[in-house]
């Protein structure tokens, strides 16, 4: 961050809602202030650099530039997580920019390890039936995108995961005796479906471009699976990360520079700490 930048950068706010705090201001300005090896589980979904509609940050960098920032966050959350912590990194291209994820992914190959590349379905066709919500798609050239990446990335991929945690029952119940399985789980594999519930307008996504479902982060925290994780979100948005810590009894940090979803984050904490539906 240059100095003007600096300059500009909005004053630090920290709020205590529950088990989570959140911080408006420019992420890597709060990550330099973090304490190294403080974090277990980072799960993220930053600016896609595709075009997309944030209030406070233009989603249309040089890709060098895009590239060089996220690389820079990238050596902070690799000082700050633990030696066996995880970094789940939500992220997608656009039709017209496919290797955007892949070139990113590669950068930060110099900081971390990619134990597991996750395809978070959020909607398919299985048959003659579909499932999930289908965004609709004008163009002749490209097909619906259907699913977007979530790169698993930890320090020397070795870090040993809760797969059955965040597994899902056996469909032939023959398997658990047959194959000498403990208990009706199996794993959950590396696609995962999770659909966004329709919605009619960006309204009902708190008027914010990339959210995505409570779901998505609860998988990713149960599937590191260390009980009272401390758990980050650099991109917090309108808070899901946060929500789904506050409700594996796991502690969190949420940055944000925008202060209008940082409210909505507080409130959306606040109703369901209340237990009133979203």
């Amino acid at each position: 961050m240059t100095e003007a930048d600096s300059a500009r950068a909005p004053r630090l706010r920290r709020y205590r809602i529950g088990l989570q705090e959140i911080v408006r201001g420019d992420c890597l300005r709060v990550l330099k202030r973090m304490q190294e090896h403080s974090v277990d589980v980072v799960v993220t979904s930053p600016p896609y650099n595709i075009g997309l509609s944030y209030r406070s940050y233009p989603d249309r960098r040089a890709e060098e530039d895009y590239l060089d920032w996220m690389v820079a966050i990238g050596t902070q959350l690799r000082r700050v997580l633990k030696p066996d912590g995880s970094f789940f990194l939500n992220i997608s291209g656009s039709s017209a920019q496919p290797w955007l994820p892949f070139e990113l992914a590669v950068r930060l190959r110099a900081l971390f390890v990619l134990q597991n590349h996750i395809s978070w379905v959020k909607s398919i066709s299985v048959g003659v039936d579909s499932f999930g919500h289908f965004k609709p798609m004008n163009s002749q050239r490209y097909l619906h995108r259907g699913h977007e990446h979530v790169f698993h990335f930890t320090c020397d991929g070795t870090v040993q995961l809760d797969r059955l945690g965040a597994g899902v029952p056996y469909k032939d119940k023959s398997n658990i005796a047959r194959r000498g399985h403990s208990q009706d789980r199996r794993c959950r594999g590396d696609a995962w479906f999770i659909p966004y519930q329709t919605v009619r307008g960006r309204a009902e996504k708190f008027d914010h471009p990339g959210t995505f479902p409570v779901a998505l982060p609860e998988q990713c925290i149960l599937l590191h699976g260390r009980e009272q994780a401390h758990v980050l979100d650099p991109f917090m948005g309108t808070g899901t990360t946060l929500l789904a810590a506050q409700n594996l009894g796991c502690t969190g940090v949420g940055i944000d520079i925008d202060a209008d979803y940082v409210a909505v984050a507080r409130a959306r904490l606040r109703d369901a700490m209340a237990g009133r539906s979203e």
